[in-house]
């Protein structure tokens, strides 16, 4: 994740709140929709507002559980208006991307193996002062570098609430991968516009883990 409409690649806050997470959930076998085919062959992947070849994720660089998340993640929907400041949990439609996998693992014949992911929660607040389109040229370039990196499955960003904050999230293949793609030198001039750009921010980890034959899921908090 970025540090300009939120960070692609920061591992630990510079600041810190307490945790304010919903407990685990856990989600058993659904009713499986149907997927149309066309969406099961791409190459390359819309995963980001971003919509040039640069920031597109090459599906044949991944196996095939982080190919088929991708492909859910296309879906990834906010449910609410008070994403800034509302429980991870409670956020995104979940349960929707899981039923999507699902289908799209039955499609391809493709028996699921336990897999975890890692997830970024960037919160943020910005003084009036702060001009929003020079995050966007901050961010841009730190998602391009994240995307080339690899493992890069999803960036999704809000926009300010009346008092300035707002919420990014990023999904990655790894905590190794997340820590490469934020190493380069547009994430480390984001990163250095942190302290002039915010009057808050704070990183919150989260680890998805979806089980055997897509069985069950949850989300709970990283833990190294």
């Amino acid at each position: 994740m970025t540090i300009s409409q939120g960070p692609v690649g920061l591992e630990s806050p510079r600041t810190s709140r307490d945790w304010h997470e919903k407990s685990s959930l856990v989600v058993s076998e659904a009713e499986v929709p149907t997927v149309a085919e066309e969406s099961l062959n791409p190459r390359f992947l819309v995963v980001s507002p971003y919509t040039e070849k640069e920031h597109l994720l090459d599906l044949e660089t991944l196996d095939p559980e982080n190919q088929l998340l991708a492909l859910s993640l296309a879906s990834l929907e906010c449910l609410c208006d008070d994403y800034a400041t509302r429980p991870y949990l409670e956020i995104f439609n979940w349960e929707d991307i899981i039923s999507r996998l699902r289908a799209l693992a039955r499609q391809r014949n493709h028996v699921w193996r336990e897999t975890s992911f890692y997830i970024v929660a960037f919160r943020s607040r910005i003084p009036p002062t702060t001009v929003y389109a020079d995050l966007g040229v901050l961010d841009k370039a730190a998602h391009i570098e994240a995307t080339a990196s690899g493992g890069f499955l999803k960036y999704w960003f809000g926009t300010p609430d009346a008092e300035g904050r707002n919420l990014a999230t990023c999904v990655w293949r790894s905590l190794e991968d997340a820590r490469k793609g934020g190493s380069g030198p547009a994430h480390r001039k984001a990163a250095g516009s942190a302290r002039s750009l915010y009057t808050f921010w704070q990183i919150d980890r989260h680890r998805l883990t979806i089980r055997d034959g897509i069985a069950s899921w949850d989300i709970t908090k990283w833990t190294d």
